[in-house]
């Protein structure tokens, strides 16, 4: 289970959106499911992800988060020393609901199609 307890320590405080960005980017991609969002490309990079907050709201119980992921993916090749194939970076996004518990910080995602 994935906590963002930076976030949730944030929560409130003008440093909330740059916490929030740096906590979730360093999940991992594999964590946040990134390969399911795939467009362009067959295989997500190691790159982080850059996170930017489309929409928050607070209930008793959470913050949720809607959030729009922006990372890199690239075709993947045979990998030969003779494939002539450059390996092209493409940018691929995905919105993400990011649900974060106000006590135990246990944190949810759903990719939003």
């Amino acid at each position: 289970m994935i906590r963002l307890e930076k976030t949730l320590r944030a929560w409130g405080t003008p440093e909330f959106e740059g916490v929030f960005k740096q906590e979730l980017a360093q999940v991992g991609n594999a964590a946040l499911h990134l390969q399911q969002a795939l467009v362009a490309g067959s295989h997500v990079t190691d790159a982080p992800p850059t996170v930017m907050i489309i929409r928050m709201e607070e209930t008793p119980a959470s913050i949720r988060i809607h959030a729009g992921l922006f990372f890199t993916s690239i075709i993947a090749g045979c990998s030969c020393t003779d494939d002539p194939t450059p390996p092209n970076e493409y940018t691929e996004h995905c919105e993400m609901a990011v649900e974060v518990d106000r006590v135990t910080a246990e944190t949810r995602l759903v990719r939003l199609e």
